[in-house]
């Protein structure tokens, strides 16, 4: 097994409960390149024309050090850049202009906050509203949110409590980019006067009119909480065509299912 990184010589370590060993050198080249990559993804802040190999060439060009500086670059940069014409340059910086606007939820993802997935920065987001908010949480503040485990909430705390951290997102704010959650907001179940307020929901199988994150989405706005599995704690099932295994599950335990036309009609009111 190796004992030191290829990139950067740092030695290696094996965090308790994981197989991998890790190299921990937030200064390590390849975390801050691969870093940088995850940050400009479709699913994080989505800004078209910065593949690997323009970013490899920005980092090691010297260009950006971290992804404050994606939103430094200029004309001139760019097309000093292999393979880059005024065409591709001019669609680049639009490109990051308006990755600008983007949701806090992108962001949050964006930023590579260990332990926070897509779904994760959502929730993070809805609850929070924006960048501030989170950024002050307490663990405790984050372990009262139901998708939040431990190790993800000592993980945003410890993220925002490093100085690096605090001066990356006020560069990024002093670049322009939204700070705020801009997606509909989450009702608590005592503010919901909803059907779903309170109620944990599951959907199975198929749906024809909702694709399912339409339906979740709806559905938790409105103060319910959609899991993945059907438990005795499971209040609703939403079964569509093909339903397997939570359907039967549902039955045995003598849920209350509905199909997709009765969940349209509910969400309608």
């Amino acid at each position: 097994m190796p004992t030191h990184c290829p990139e950067c010589e740092s030695e290696l370590v094996r965090l308790e409960g994981e197989v991998a060993l890790r190299c921990i050198n937030p200064k390590c080249p390849a975390q801050i390149r691969e870093g940088l990559i995850h940050f400009v993804s479709r699913t994080a802040m989505n800004i078209d024309g910065l593949g690997e190999k323009v970013i490899s060439q920005l980092f090691s060009k010297k260009l950006i050090k971290d992804v404050a500086d994606l939103y430094k670059l200029t004309e001139e940069q760019l097309l000093g850049l292999e393979r880059m014409g005024e065409k591709s340059v001019t669609n680049l910086l639009l490109a990051i202009e308006a990755s600008k606007a983007n949701s806090l939820e992108k962001l949050l993802f964006g930023l590579g906050i260990r332990h926070v997935g897509a779904k994760a920065a959502k929730t993070l987001a809805q609850q929070f509203e924006c960048m501030e908010r989170l950024a002050l949480a307490s663990t405790d503040e984050l372990l009262a949110i139901n998708e939040i485990g431990e190790k993800m909430a000592e993980s945003i705390v410890a993220y925002f409590e490093k100085e690096e951290a605090q001066q990356l997102v006020a560069e990024l704010s002093g670049a322009g980019v939204n700070m705020d959650y801009k997606g509909a907001k989450r009702v608590s179940a005592e503010e919901s006067d909803s059907f779903f307020a309170g109620k944990t929901v599951v959907l199975t199988g198929k749906l024809e009119v909702l694709s399912r994150n339409d339906a979740k989405e709806k559905i938790e706005v409105l103060g319910g909480n959609v899991a993945g599995s059907v438990s005795k704690k499971t209040d609703l099932v939403i079964a569509g065509s093909d339903a397997g295994s939570k359907l039967a599950k549902a039955q045995e335990l003598g849920i209350e299912i509905w199909n997709e036309e009765r969940l349209i009609e509910e969400l309608n009111k």
